[in-house]
């Protein structure tokens, strides 16, 4: 034979196909047109090499005869043979081909039809105000009224503009310091829309009031802040007022930055007025009525944010205590990670770090009510900011992927901080040695496994989509780190959303190296196929909680969402 190996491959390919529409082949299609309902090829489920023995090709020489090309290997009838070994092993004569381990199941242990049963599906409420909730709106506007008629309805003055600073008044260092500060409050991230230049603004925020744009930080002198005084960018940071009187939403975190220390502003400052000058006027805020009227922002500033507030106390000779600053300040973690009220206001003493829904991703709970089944310590939290993934719990997927990625401009000392402050908001992990978190680790995958429930079609539209880099064992890694799916906090969350946006955009731009691509199956998977994905993932990898329900409804309702990777 000219190609030994070509006829060898040839027939490991024919064998492995043969068995994979003997055993799994079952696609779906439209019961209306007939078209194959998948356009996913990995969804195709074909068996992989670690499901199947070793095959064995033995070549026989033929020394009289010419060498022969490889030719085209001729397929064996391979369904009838697993039917007549099926027949051989069960005395059940298989004549309709997948035969998926719940057919055989079914043919063994013939069940009767179940009984009826009420379904614990939750049905969608309709829209209704409670009592307390119409009392609590008319108590707030009558607050806000009667805050607005105590302090007057007073215009805040506009500041004048100046000429665009010199930057050589700064040091170096000082400029160096202000682009550590812009990356670890995410500046980029908010004030950049997708195909815009850095910093110039124009990204859309989805709010429950509106849609509210970003505006341009870079210092040109007409459309962004290069006429801006210290003083006026200083005031748009504590105070929400911007340079020309007009008040700023609290979509731009004004609340946590009134904190923040004098020198780290000027710095933050200098560095923005540093960079390139990008001309780009962009779309106005308007929000419907009553929250398009800006001055109303006098009454929710008096009723939920004091403009006076004095810098965070910071002991420098302790860790936790500068992370807590950067946290609370800069890092405004709790705009996205605290649930705010009925007005938009972060709840802080009620609800603080406990995790909120913004803009159709869930920021988790960043302290002891995280749902993840292994504590995040310190090391935890400092891997996922650093590299984007925790060996614990998973990668840095949807808005943190770009947060981690603007975050590689921040030093090790601030993230460590800012890890060691976040986990002493959970206690359990003080107390808990690297080998108690190992051990933890395992029995969790371990514990699931041990629970893993019985193949079914779900389970193999999760193989032929996922399987080939979401899989246990020593397998390849295709595509970046393969953290065993038990240990992801996705799973073991109360609502499915972030696992099904995941599914349905991928991961486009992973947050680091380290992190590889995953692919979106928006435009190739059904709602249906998703959500049998979705539920089988946590019946496969969560066992412990309590199972998603009307699953191919909320993957409708997410897939209808306009995509979005941005969280505030």
């Amino acid at each position: 034979t000219i190609n030994p190996a070509g006829v060898e491959h040839q027939i490991h390919g024919n064998v492995i196909q043969a068995t994979s529409r003997a055993l799994k082949e079952k696609v779906k299609t439209d019961g209306i047109n007939g078209k194959v309902v998948s356009n996913e090829w990995g969804s195709y489920p074909v068996l992989s090499f670690r499901e199947v023995p070793v095959i064995e090709v033995m070549q026989m020489p033929r020394p009289g005869e010419p060498a022969l090309g490889a030719g085209e290997s001729s397929s064996v009838p391979g369904t009838a043979a697993i039917a007549n070994a099926l027949f051989d092993a069960t005395g059940i004569r298989f004549r309709q081909p997948p035969f998926t381990p719940e057919v055989v199941r079914a043919a063994l242990n013939p069940l009767p039809a179940p009984a009826p049963q009420a379904s614990n599906a939750k049905k969608p409420k309709p829209f209704r105000i409670k009592t307390s909730q119409i009392i609590g709106l008319v108590t707030g506007l009558v607050t806000a009224v009667t805050a607005l008629i105590i302090g007057g309805l007073d215009r805040p003055i506009q500041l004048s503009k100046i000429v665009r600073p010199d930057t050589s008044q700064y040091s170096s260092a000082q400029i160096d310091r202000g682009r550590q500060l812009a990356a670890l409050g995410n500046c980029a991230g908010c004030h950049t829309s997708p195909e815009g230049e850095r910093n110039a603004g124009g990204l859309a925020m989805e709010t429950r009031f509106g849609v509210i744009y970003s505006t341009n930080i870079t210092p040109d002198s007409e459309t962004g802040i290069g006429g801006w005084s210290y003083r006026a960018f200083e005031r748009a940071m504590r105070e929400g007022v911007s340079r020309d009187g007009h008040l700023l939403y609290p979509a731009f975190p004004y609340t946590a930055f009134a904190s923040l220390a004098e020198e780290d502003m000027m710095a933050l400052y200098a560095y923005l007025q540093s960079q390139p000058a990008v001309r780009q006027t962009n779309p106005e805020t308007r929000l419907a009525f009553p929250f398009s009227q800006r001055y109303l922002m006098q009454a929710w500033n008096r009723l939920f944010h004091n403009p006076a507030v004095e810098e965070m106390v910071v002991n420098p000779e302790d860790s936790v205590s500068r992370g807590a600053y950067w946290v609370n300040t800069l890092g405004h973690c709790g705009s996205c990670h605290t649930e705010r009220n009925f007005f938009g206001a972060e709840r802080k003493n009620q609800a603080y770090l406990q995790g909120a829904m913004v803009d159709g991703w869930h920021a988790p709970a960043l302290n002891q009510l995280n749902p993840s089944p292994v504590p995040w310590t310190a090391n935890a939290f400092y891997n996922y900011l650093r590299h984007g993934h925790s060996p614990d719990h998973a990668v840095a997927g949807g808005p943190m992927a770009q947060i981690v990625r603007e975050l590689q401009a921040v030093p090790d000392e601030t993230l460590r901080d800012i890890a060691n402050y976040l986990a002493s908001l959970n206690p359990a992990t003080e107390s808990a040695s690297p080998t108690a978190i190992e051990q933890m680790r395992n029995q969790v995958v371990q514990l699931a496994a041990r629970q893993a429930p019985l193949p079914d079609a779900a389970q193999r539209q999760f193989e032929g989509s996922c399987g080939a880099c979401h899989h246990d064992g020593d397998g390849p890694k295709l595509l970046g780190v393969n953290t065993p799916l038990a240990l992801n906090s996705q799973l073991h969350s109360d609502q499915p959303d972030n696992l099904i946006r995941t599914i349905l955009d991928g991961l486009q731009a992973p947050p680091s190296r380290q992190v590889g691509f995953m692919p979106g199956f928006r435009n190739s998977l059904t709602d249906q196929q998703i959500a049998d994905i979705v539920g089988y993932m946590r019946r496969r990898y969560a066992p412990e909680r309590d199972a998603w329900l009307q699953l191919s409804q909320q993957v409708a309702r997410v897939r209808a969402k306009q995509t979005s990777t941005h969280i505030q």
